[in-house]
């Protein structure tokens, strides 16, 4: 359980340095652990869930997840824009949500509001060995 704790905080760390790097003149989503566990049925996998807070006009550089990963999101507050892959661009208020399949390219993920604060819920079914959760896309 140690190891995943590590695996999963250096993999937040780089993710959220990463954003940093690359949106210094913007507003930047914070993302913190939610719940973490070992899926006992399911050998190899984990859940994972974080929490996405958008300030006003706050978004997310493009990327994608571990290959293992399949994706539930679901906006708790405000109004989210969400791309993934090549579908088109979608607005999901508080209370609805999307899935992103394994793979997927995330290339818009913002607060839709420039005055009020948005949130999101991801949750991923993921292999406990993948380190990284976040890749920004080059």
């Amino acid at each position: 359980m140690e190891m995943i704790k590590k695996r999963f905080f250096l993999g937040l760390g780089l993710m959220l340095a990463c954003i940093a790097l690359s949106m210094a003149h913007e507003p930047v989503e914070k993302v913190k652990p939610n719940f973490e566990h070992v899926i006992p049925n399911i050998p190899g996998k984990s859940l994972i869930a974080l929490e996405v807070d958008y300030p006003p006009g706050g978004a997310s550089i493009p990327h994608n997840h571990a290959k293992s990963s399949f994706i539930y999101a679901y906006v708790v507050e405000g109004s989210i824009e969400s791309k993934v892959n090549n579908e088109k661009s979608k607005i999901y208020q508080a209370g609805q949500s999307w899935f992103e399949e394994p793979g997927a390219v995330h290339s818009i993920s913002r607060n839709v509001s420039k005055t009020k604060p948005a949130k999101l819920l991801a949750v991923f079914v993921v292999d406990t060995d993948d380190k990284e959760l976040v890749t920004p896309v080059k």
